[in-house]
């Protein structure tokens, strides 16, 4: 089968390097209808991001990307862009990522780092860049997914008469937080492995201005990768002391930080159920399935620690065999 827009790539490459011989091969796909080839030309790699522009749209990539570079964090340079046709040329931060890299012994400086580049983030003038507001309608909407798509497609349930009031819970937890520019995805395969300590970071153009604890949490409660309580809590506290000196959590305890954070993550997690299941579905994606039992037992956990989540504990453990299938 001929790949039209491959064809359209190299006569795009050919006007930009002229007669400089290029070697062009897959890099990389993810959940979005993006993909990407790192292309060789003298000593050197950069990245091809292939965005069809009928699927995706390219400008919210290169307004944030450009933002936060001139920012000083360490995202892909923009190195030439073709917006009509849906290419874009940066900089390549080679291909391990965080969830290669990590490991029992790497982990504390890996996720320090990760952090230091958070509030690095967080800390950008949000002023300065015209972003969409994580509000009560997107966070509503986010969490829809998991009735519409991981309940009643999945498993077959109707929705529970509580999941309302449940949503409406996360909800306000969201809201009252500091806003702070939010990544939105900020997790080990959004983050690279790189050579000064300071990841870098790619997959940020669904940035919002939103709750403070919400890269946090897509952090250290990674859907690819599971720690042990006693390492998240080491890393909150770490984000936190740190936040505290930046004077980013004023008048915020720890513990209503953690509680913050714990409710971050409710929120994200059964989004996520609800993505990956569409994913299978309707996208025919099925490798993402294998993280559902990660996602849930978060859901399932920080739904067991608080009171007011009960109910949910209680309805996802009835369902569990079936949900994990």
């Amino acid at each position: 089968m001929i790949d039209k827009r491959l064809n359209k790539i190299n006569l795009w490459l050919k006007q930009i390097f002229y007669s400089t011989a290029f070697r062009i091969e897959p890099a990389s796909s993810d959940a979005s209808f993006r993909r990407y080839f790192r292309v060789s030309i003298d000593n050197e790699t950069l990245i091809l991001m292939d965005a069809p522009p009928a699927q995706e749209d390219t400008k919210p990539f290169i307004k944030i990307a450009s933002f936060l570079y001139q920012q000083g964090i360490n995202v892909p340079k923009i190195n030439a862009k073709d917006v009509e046709s849906g290419f874009l040329l940066i900089s390549d931060f080679g291909n391990k990522s965080y969830l290669d890299e990590l490991n029992d012994q790497s982990a504390d400086n890996l996720y320090h780092c990760a952090i230091n580049s958070l509030i690095d983030i967080q800390l950008c003038p949000s002023q300065d860049i015209k972003l969409p507001y994580y509000d009560r309608s997107l966070l509503q909407r986010e969490m829809d997914l998991f009735p519409q798509w991981f309940l009643g497609k999945h498993i077959d349930m109707p929705t529970p008469d509580f999941l309302s009031n449940t949503f409406d819970k996360l909800i306000d937890s969201a809201l009252e937080q500091p806003q702070v520019i939010v990544h939105r995805d900020y997790h080990s395969r959004n983050l690279m492995h790189t050579t000064n300590n300071t990841p870098g970071i790619i997959d940020f153009q669904d940035a919002v201005i939103g709750p403070i604890s919400y890269d946090l949490v897509s952090l250290l409660r990674d859907c690819y990768i599971v720690w042990p309580d006693d390492k998240i809590a080491n890393w909150i506290y770490y984000y936190f002391t740190k936040a505290q000196q930046k004077g980013l959590l004023i008048d915020i305890s720890i513990e209503q930080f953690t509680r913050w954070f714990d409710l971050m993550g409710l929120q994200r997690h059964l989004k996520i159920l609800g993505i990956f299941a569409r994913l299978n579905y309707r996208d025919n994606k099925p490798n993402y399935m294998k993280d559902l039992p990660l996602t849930l037992h978060y859901v399932q956990k920080i739904s067991a620690k608080y009171p007011e989540f009960h109910e949910l504990s209680h309805f996802l453990k009835q369902q569990q065999i079936v949900a994990i299938s």
